[in-house]
């Protein structure tokens, strides 16, 4: 018998989107219903609702799952019961994808090009240049949080991005003549945002900080010169590039929760002025 509430309402799974305590969201909709909707939540990723036994061992044990239907009845709840039967913390979204979308929540677009949503045990993966600093490591954070939750990202001299990329059947970005890369004043992370469909005002304001801060135009926002120098420093500090990504990410979802603490009230401010 469950000890635990079997379901997460929307408002409670929204609170953790783009950071580190975002569960593995797992769309578990019958196929026909999955294939007749070309969105998912962002951040998730798709399962047969009946193969469960199939693809739950892929599943990372450290981490709590959400799984969703339609309407969050029998299809997300059954999964979610079959995968704590097997020993993973998992919970159903109370009222599935349409609770989520009549939350105004973000959905996220499926592009086949970039292999997304990826299948079990076979993680999307996404080749780039070696040596993030800004937009090699934005764009990595949002496909993670928002995009494949199990994306595995691969950095390599410029010269060998679309080689490796062409072996893997992977997805080259911010890198010329692909598809994910700058366009005029626009950066890799814009091209991400608008071919993923990700419409969130929190992200509008991220994009703009990074693309300032990718630039050169430090006058875009407030934060692109801080943007700038810490992705900086980080990039003499660390020198394994996966290890710069990890420090990275949580820039970004430290980034990401100011944008939506701006977009949702008036900014919070610190101040501590010396007493005369």
């Amino acid at each position: 018998m469950d000890t635990v509430t079997p379901f997460i309402t929307p408002s409670e799974l929204h609170a953790s989107l783009g950071s580190g305590a975002w569960p593995l969201v797992v769309d578990v909709r019958r196929r026909a219903a999955f294939d007749s909707d070309p969105r998912l939540i962002a951040g998730a990723t798709w399962r047969d609702p009946y193969l469960v036994a199939d693809w739950e061992k892929y599943l990372p044990r450290h981490r709590p799952v959400v799984t969703y239907c339609v309407h969050g009845h029998e299809i997300s709840g059954n999964a979610a019961a079959a995968l704590r039967g097997s020993g993973v913390d998992a919970r159903y979204l109370e009222g599935g994808i349409e609770a989520w979308r009549s939350l105004g929540a973000p959905t996220v677009s499926r592009l086949d090009e970039a292999a997304v949503p990826s299948g079990p045990g076979k993680p999307s993966v996404w080749v780039t240049r070696e040596r993030p600093k800004i937009d090699r490591i934005a764009c990595p954070w949002l496909v993670r949080r928002f995009v494949d939750p199990l994306a595995q990202f691969v950095f390599v001299p410029a010269s060998q991005v679309l080689p490796r990329a062409a072996e893997s059947g992977g997805t080259a970005f911010d890198v010329p003549d692909v598809r994910f890369t700058h366009r005029g004043e626009r950066c890799s992370f814009d091209a991400l945002v608008e071919d993923f469909g990700l419409e969130d005002t929190a992200l509008e304001r991220l994009a703009r900080i990074v693309r300032g801060a990718d630039t050169g135009r430090l006058d875009l926002a407030p934060e692109c010169p801080g943007l700038l120098s810490v992705s900086l420093g980080l990039g003499y500090l660390h020198r394994d590039d996966h290890a710069l990504l990890g420090k990275g990410f949580e820039v970004y979802d430290a980034l990401y929760a100011t944008c939506r603490a701006q977009a949702g009230a008036p900014a919070e401010r610190h101040a501590w002025n010396h007493p005369s």
